[in-house]
């Protein structure tokens, strides 16, 4: 089984960014730890600051991989570009967010790629991605 985890905007500062929010953990080791619970599972990690890097990606990967976890970021409350994106390609995607986007400023309750993911994990730390693994191979 072939999954990506994709992260946009500021989601390389995990471990510095807000510890507080996001917790003191890099994505670097997560990915790490993810991939010695899964050995079975072909993970790649993908992360840019860059919205149409984001839609390069998807649009590479949108058709081949078994499975997509997006955080896209504050590109999820406004990106209509990679909304369409999710939506042309058949790799199913879940979106996850680390913090609890509903607890936040107003703004952040609206995702434009919602209605065209397969599920929503939100609040719930790292352990979000974790999940989202889970979900796609079916346990």
């Amino acid at each position: 089984m072939k999954l990506i985890i994709i992260n946009g905007p500021n989601l390389n500062l995990l471990g510095k960014r807000e510890p507080e929010i996001y917790g003191s953990q890099t994505m670097e080791d997560f990915i790490i730890h993810l991939r010695k619970k899964f050995p079975n599972i072909n993970l790649e990690y993908f992360q840019s600051n860059h919205e149409g890097r984001i839609l390069d990606k998807l649009h590479e990967i949108g058709f081949s991989y078994d499975g997509i976890i997006l955080n896209g970021g504050a590109y999820t409350h406004t990106s209509i570009a990679i909304a369409d994106a999710i939506s042309a390609i058949s790799t199913p995607v879940i979106e996850v967010h680390i913090s609890n986007v509903y607890a936040r400023e107003n703004f952040r309750h609206h995702s434009y790629f919602s209605a065209y993911c397969k599920g929503v994990i939100v609040g719930l730390g790292m352990k979000g991605y974790e999940w989202a693994v889970m979900d796609f191979i079916g346990k």
